[in-house]
């Protein structure tokens, strides 16, 4: 017999109806997005929304479809309440990963490293290396670590969910995570705006998506009402009208959780009998006695509970964290079955739910919100202290939480206590993050005493001065410093925190002006007070040589009342760098007597920033293979010590080293990897511009070079040092000089030169006054010889004659190779009209010098000046060889506009040999003039800039760069491209 239509059972109905899950509705664009970034690792993405929005859900779509195609997917919830746990969040996605593993022995050592912190997973992780000394050090293990951990994964997303709630230490692991990711990670993370505090992103203001790293930020709006309507569609079927859809939307305004609340409340009830499809379900929401929005839903679903689940939901709510079965018994005091039964009635109706292996929680926090508000003060007092009771049995005890409760039942005194003895725990376990967050809380607290304001503000300080995010832990330590109530001692350790922050970090030379008022606050911490006088040592820019050598014979004087070693080790080394800024000759003997091993880490810290100091210097000096050997040991020793950002210094000097010894080849990205690894470290990006602003200009990219090179000077503007400040000078007045172009056949003219003269001048006057004011004279190199040619150039030979006379007397008795090679080069420009054979001795001194420093850009322009010179006295054979000596060492550093002038010279002076008979075809290769003008395109040069460099005219250039491309078979936007191919296929 067949059964009518109207009794056949309808299966999606009943599946609908049962509550079991919604559609995933209005989010294609979104979803979109965080696909196509996760696909094309590595990436970043950041899905920002309030709470309720659905952004959880998103990213569980997103998960589903990134399984679904072979990759894997890790996730950590952050938490207000997580106890002291280093990275939990992170911690607790890679407890996930054992099954994904690769063997033991495919794993690199550094892996090794997460064991500690991965103990279920510690037989399959290599050995754990040596414990680090300090906070830096174990940071650089665990980053290590976690980037070798994650790469070894393959194709991974790694997801950090309310992330408004991440602690400092876990957000600052994920910063430094986003500056070198493996190759197939995605990082996604989850938060409230709303909820993070204020002016801070979710990964700090440092922040910045590397070159090469793909992503979104993906902000999350409420649902449209037809994707309400869609989203009741799925749930209820033919009841889901368009005028149910605007009523639900009404009620939501959009927020899908409160949609699917009021969606759940009506599944229960099932189909109704009012009239017309949905009419009831209308009546239902529209006419009832609840209130609008998701928490009358709620509310009327918890009083449907029976008493054993409304109690163990109320002591859910209570305790604020995901918790055990048996620990919501305890609270709840319920017998185990009674509890038993609660917990899966809460959990059948989807007011809690299960959120790791025997842990619930609220589906939702607005949920929590509604079930503990709407408790009575009395009964919420009564749970609090139950809660504090439980946990207090416990081993450790959960400090935090425990904390927490004091403070719900208005106990401050309480809660002090025990958030103090969290803090101390906290960063005892290294969890820095959870402990910053309860001593910012301690220092809000009115009243406490000086003892305890003292011990939280150092405790603080010292996490901020650790920090990897300059400006968050500057913020830090200002807001401790603007608290009136803190003791002068502690005050002055904070202070000193902050200066040194500003002027290490940061390159900010008004850290100095905390630094001194902090010498002052120290009067009772000789230690302290040392340390602070050695830093006021080295601030080359607001006193001279004396004042220096004052502050360091003050340090000496309180490092006496000192009984450890390491100020003592400190203040020698402030000696030593004092010592090599003057060119003292002593200073390399007493630099090899420095310790290179002891048992205490703070004085091997000290002989690696003596190293580095005296290292760096002697590059200024121009002892560069006694600068090579102790930058790489202050590297070397740095790494085994732990002192991370003496150890980036001396790889940026490292770097500056090579570019000097004429290692150009790819020099702008090695600087640019460099800098995007350390994108706190002033120094890499003043160096940077400095490196590649040199290479720029010699390569005949002047507008590029006079841009690095004014942004150099920005930074050397308030560095604490000298040198960087003059190093940009130089260059701005050499790119300033070389104005003056032969374009042609075109001679410049005697106004033309003049012109560019006094341009050049502009710069080079003030930089000649600070060279003279800091006594700089064995450090100042690169200014000395264009500062004498811009005077020249100018008519300012009296100012040229006395630069020269300074400088000599300046260099008496001191040991500064590169100085006086730029002194007798300088002098040679000087004595170039007047007295020739006196100029082919100076030059002949400078090549000399610089090829004992071993600087083939420097050698190649004395040879270049000395033909020049050797021409003007007639000795035309000797001309010839020099300056074919130096248009061939020009051409192999890739120096395009010092090889076009070179080679113009020799043609103006006639000494070019004369072409070979016919002209070499190439075809379709390149020739080199062709190649030279792709490479100058590749680098974005115009048209104009290659005539400049290449001393050719427009009308020619237009000519190469046609050919050029026809030959390469490709656009101008694309020469690098196709260059770098060609590398690859001839490699």
């Amino acid at each position: 017999m067949a059964v009518s239509s109207r009794h056949a059972p309808d299966h999606t109905e009943t599946v609908a109806w049962s509550g079991a899950g919604f559609a995933f509705v209005g989010r294609e664009r979104e979803i979109g997005l965080l696909l196509a970034a996760v696909r094309h690792p590595p990436a970043v993405v950041l899905v920002e929304g309030e709470a309720g929005i659905g952004k959880s859900r998103l990213v569980h779509e997103a998960a589903g479809a990134v399984a679904a195609a072979g990759g894997r997917v890790l996730t950590g919830l952050c938490h207000p309440l997580r106890e002291p746990y280093p990275y939990g969040p992170v911690i607790d996605a890679l407890r996930k990963a054992g099954d994904w593993l690769p063997p033991t022995a495919d794993l690199p050592p550094s892996v090794g490293a997460l064991a500690p912190l991965l103990p279920d997973l510690a037989d399959r992780l290599p050995t754990p290396p040596p414990p680090a000394a300090d906070v830096h050090g174990k940071r650089y293990q665990l980053v290590n670590g976690l980037r070798s951990f994650l790469a070894g994964l393959g194709p991974t997303v790694l997801v950090i969910e309310d992330a408004h709630w991440i602690d400092e230490v876990t957000r600052e692991l994920l910063l430094l995570l986003t500056r070198d990711m493996p190759e197939q990670l995605s990082l996604v993370l989850t938060y409230r705006n709303e909820d993070l505090p204020p002016g801070v992103s979710v990964l700090g203001p440092s922040y910045r998506r590397q070159p090469g790293v793909s992503g979104a930020a993906i902000h999350l709006n409420p649902l449209s009402g037809s994707d309400v309507l869609a989203l009741a569609h799925d749930a209820l079927g033919k009841h889901a009208t368009p005028e149910l859809g605007s009523v639900l939307y009404q009620r939501s305004e959009g927020l899908p959780l409160a949609a699917e609340e009021d969606l759940i409340t009506l599944t229960e009830r099932g189909p109704g009998t009012g009239p017309g499809p949905g009419g009831d379900l209308i009546d239902d929401l529209t006419h009832a006695e609840v209130p609008r929005g998701l928490r009358e839903a709620f509310t009327e679903r918890l009083s449907a509970l029976s008493d054993p689940a409304r109690t163990v939901v109320e002591a859910a709510a209570v305790l604020d964290v995901p918790a055990a079965e048996q620990l919501l018994a305890q609270v709840a005091d319920l017998e185990p079955d009674q509890a038993a039964r609660g917990l899966t009635e809460a959990l059948r109706v989807a007011v809690l739910q299960e959120t790791e292996t025997d842990r619930y929680y609220f589906r939702h926090m607005l949920a929590q919100r509604v079930a503990y508000e709407q408790m009575p003060g009395p009964l919420r007092s009564r749970l609090h202290r139950r809660a504090i009771a439980v946990l207090e049995t416990l081993t450790p005890p959960p400090l935090v939480q425990i904390a927490h409760h004091s403070m719900q039942l208005g106990d401050p005194t309480a809660w002090l206590d025990r958030a103090e003895a969290a803090a101390d725990q906290a960063v005892s376990l290294g969890d820095s993050g959870t402990a910053a967050a309860l001593l910012h809380r301690i220092l809000e607290q009115p009243g406490i005493s000086g003892d305890r304001r003292s011990h939280a503000a150092l405790a603080l300080a010292g996490i901020a001065v650790n920090g990897v995010d300059y400006v968050t832990d500057a913020r830090a330590l200002r807001r401790i410093l603007a608290d009136p109530r803190l003791p002068a001692a502690a005050r002055g350790e904070v202070r000193l925190s902050l200066g040194l922050l500003m002027v290490s970090h940061a390159g900010d030379r008004a850290g100095f002006q905390e630094v001194a008022r902090a010498a002052e606050e120290l009067a009772e911490r000789p230690d302290r007070a040392a340390r602070a006088m050695i830093a006021l040592a080295m601030n080359e820019r607001d006193g001279g040589a004396d004042q220096a050598w004052a502050w360091v014979e003050r340090a000496e004087a309180q490092a006496a009342l000192s009984p450890g070693p390491a100020v003592h080790a400190a203040v020698q080394a402030t000696r030593l760098t004092l010592l090599a800024r003057q060119g003292d000759p002593g200073v390399w003997a007493l630099t090899d007597e420095l310790p290179r091993a002891s048992d205490d880490d703070e004085e091997m810290r000290q002989t690696v920033r003596a190293l580095y100091n005296t290292g760096e210097i002697a590059i200024e000096l121009g002892h560069d293979r006694r600068a090579a050997r102790m930058l790489n040991e202050s590297r070397d020793l740095a790494r085994r010590v732990s002192y991370p950002y003496m150890e980036s210094y001396s790889r940026i000097a490292l770097l500056r080293l090579d570019a000097l010894a004429g290692d150009w080849a790819d020099i702008e990205n090695r600087f640019t990897a460099l800098c995007a690894e350390y994108p706190d470290i002033a120094m890499a990006r003043m160096d940077e511009a400095l490196v590649v602003g040199r290479v720029a200009a010699a390569r005949g990219l002047r507008s590029r070079a006079a841009e690095l090179f004014t942004a150099a000077a920005a930074y050397g503007d308030v560095e604490s040092q000298v040198t960087g400040a003059l190093r940009a000078a130089a260059g701005l007045v050499a790119v300033r000089l070389s104005a003056v172009v032969v374009s042609g056949t075109t001679r410049s003219t005697s106004a033309a030169v003049a012109a560019a003269g006094h341009d050049a001048w502009a710069v080079a006057e003030p930089a000649v006054m600070t060279l003279r004011w800091a006594e700089a004279w064995a450090r100042g190199v690169g200014l000395v010889p264009v500062a004498v040619e811009a005077a020249l150039a100018s008519g300012r030979r009296e100012a040229a004659e006395r630069l020269v006379a300074d400088v000599e007397a300046g260099l008496r008795g001191r040991d500064a190779p590169a100085a006086t090679a730029e002194f007798h080069a300088a002098r040679g420009l000087l004595l170039g009209a007047t007295d020739p054979a006196g100029a082919i001795r100076d030059f002949e001194t400078a090549r000399r010098l610089w090829s004992d420093i071993g600087r083939p850009y420097e050698i190649a322009r004395t040879s270049e000046q000395l033909g020049t010179v050797l021409s003007a006295a007639r000795d035309g054979e000797a001309a010839t060889a020099r300056l074919t000596e130096a248009l061939a060492e020009y051409e192999h550093l890739g120096a395009a506009y010092d090889a076009a002038r070179c080679r113009h010279t020799l043609h103006d002076l006639g000494l070019a040999r004369p072409p070979g008979r016919g002209r070499r075809g190439y075809g379709d290769e390149l020739s080199p003039r062709e190649r030279q003008v792709a490479e100058l395109v590749a680098r974005g040069a115009t048209n104009h800039d290659i005539a400049e460099a290449l001393f050719l005219s427009p009308r020619t250039v237009e000519q190469h760069v046609a050919r050029m491309l026809r030959k390469l078979g490709t656009t101008r936007g694309d020469v690098r491209e196709v260059l770098r191919e060609r590398g690859r296929r001839r490699g």
